[in-house]
């Protein structure tokens, strides 16, 4: 006769393996509410296995992941793993919303309610943002702020979609000083565009400049995914750029980017190259091309506000070929500035300058005017202006001219918009490092184009300021003065041609034309 089974034994020996393997436990003890199915077992796939391993064996991780993958769930198993055969341990989930933080703790609470009695620890403090066991334990979730988790004395530190809280690099300095003791930290988060705190923290976690294990999960490491579900989601999602964000892990196709990152690729490997020379104490004035004194060039420049964190910056261009020249990106003060913006302009061939005129720029721009530069700029006082505008003696009325580039509510999406269609017709050409990695971090934030947190838009907003000219002020006044010519002409049977230029009955147009200095002007760069 076979002897009774010694359960106590059996559990005991079962309890021990669960303590020493969380995907055990999980495996074997939990049940998690699936969408379609209810509550079944967590049967954890092998890279969900994988990763529980690789958190209990690094303290601090940062996963960079697709949509639908159960990472947070497997967080959740993970965290009622601490808090049961660990005594005194206290994780703290942050999020962008305590509904979303609530999440986690739900689904801590439903694996632990579901649990045989004999892995049960009885529990003293149950409700929906925290749960708490008499070992000690506990898990509470919070929403995303600044002083999150600083009077937290946390074990185990859990940030949630952290690409998309705002002002995370805040929570994460107040959060550390609580993990000094010996915490941890799992950062989670699908890719929301470059230059972010997740984005930095991912990319020094790669080259090893922090103590983060980068951990990758792109869609295909889903057992029950192929290429068909992949496809689905570009329909499904109804952008292939958010689907790319969503599920292949990719940074520079995520996020709310005013430039496409395909675009910024083909300028990297098309234009950009070193300078020529460089010029000034701190080598900020690049020069790519010296002056052709045959050309016309522009200058433009947005002046910084004069605090420590953003800069005064100009970019000259050859008006023909639309090429970037030169560039400065400093902290001048104003009227330093402004002289230096008379130098460059007058060595380019006495250019168009071009200078925002607004808050801290005026200082700039009255520098420029007692200086007496002449090719300056003047914004119309009416912003509805056009071609007809200039021909009805814009130029030639003082009272309906502002100094300066004006940049208000109304021009500014404008200006933006115009850079962006230059951009996207690959119709101008970018020398310029320092201003593609300003490009890689101009994002839409609540329908404003802006720099992200932490970064600058010198560069970019005074180079749009350029394209924005081009295309509205200087060819409505070349237009002005083509009609102008063409009505003189017209006494000799010269007509106007469909391109704008003013020819000689049947002839080929010709795009060189006569200046009021009577040299001949190139104005292809109008077509």
């Amino acid at each position: 006769m076979s002897s009774e089974p010694n359960y106590k034994e059996i559990i005991k020996q079962e309890y021990l393996k669960c303590a020493q393997d969380p995907g055990h436990f999980m495996k074997k003890y939990c049940y998690i509410q699936h969408p379609t199915r209810g509550r079944i077992m967590f049967n954890l796939y092998p890279f969900q296995d994988k990763v529980l391993k690789l958190w209990k064996d690094n303290p601090n991780s940062i996963v960079l992941k697709s949509r639908q993958l159960g990472i947070s769930t497997l967080t959740a198993g993970y965290s009622l793993w601490l808090m049961l055969f660990n005594k005194d341990r206290n994780v703290l989930c942050i999020a962008t919303k305590t509904e979303t933080a609530k999440n986690m703790v739900t689904k801590v609470k439903f694996m632990y309610n579901n649990l045989p009695s004999w892995l049960k620890i009885p529990a003293e403090e149950d409700n929906k943002l925290s749960l708490r066991l008499v070992n000690g334990s506990q898990i509470k979730a919070v929403s995303a702020a600044s002083d999150s988790g600083r009077s937290e004395a946390v074990s185990l530190l859990i940030i949630d979609e952290a690409a998309f809280i705002e002002g995370i690099g805040e929570i994460w300095a107040s959060a550390q000083q609580t993990l000094a003791t010996g915490g941890g930290a799992i950062v989670l988060s699908t890719p929301y565009g470059t230059g972010n705190w997740f984005h930095q923290t991912w990319v020094k976690a790669e080259n090893k400049e922090n103590n983060f294990l980068p951990i990758k999960l792109p869609w295909f490491v889903h057992p029950e995914r192929d290429d068909a579900w992949r496809r689905k989601q570009d329909e499904d999602l109804g952008d292939p750029r958010l689907a790319a964000q969503e599920c292949d892990c990719n940074f520079s196709t995520s996020g709310d980017v005013v430039f496409y990152s395909e675009l910024i690729e083909f300028y990297e490997q098309t234009y950009t190259k070193e300078p020529l020379e460089k010029r000034g104490a701190e080598q900020n004035l690049w020069i790519w091309e010296p002056v052709d004194y045959s050309r016309s060039y522009m200058v433009t420049a947005d002046v910084a506000r004069g605090d420590s964190k953003d800069f005064s910056a100009f970019h000259v261009f050859d008006v023909e070929t639309n090429t970037q020249v030169a560039e400065y990106k400093g902290q001048l003060a104003p009227k330093e500035f402004a002289l230096l913006l008379i130098s460059i302009a007058t060595e380019y061939n006495e250019a168009l300058l071009a200078v925002e005129n607004s808050n801290i720029g005026w200082s700039t721009v009255e520098t420029i005017l007692e200086r007496g530069y002449r090719n300056f700029y003047y914004s119309p006082k009416n912003e509805s202006f056009n071609a007809e505008s200039y021909s009805q003696g814009y130029y030639q009325d003082p009272t309906q001219q502002v100094p300066g580039f004006t940049m208000s509510l109304r021009s500014r999406p404008l200006v933006i918009n115009k850079f962006r269609e230059y951009i996207g017709d690959r119709a101008v050409v970018i020398q310029s490092k320092r201003l593609i990695e300003e490009m890689k971090v101009f994002i839409w934030k609540n329908g404003r184009a802006e720099a992200q947190s932490g970064y600058n838009d010198d560069l970019v907003m005074s180079f749009a300021i350029g394209m924005y000219l081009r295309d509205t002020s200087l060819k409505f006044k070349t237009q002005n003065q083509d009609l102008a010519r063409a009505v003189l002409n017209n006494i000799g049977a010269n007509k106007v041609s469909s391109k704008g230029f003013y020819t000689p009955n049947n002839s080929v147009p010709n795009p060189y034309q006569m200046d009021i200095n009577g040299n001949k002007e190139n104005l292809t760069w109008l077509i």
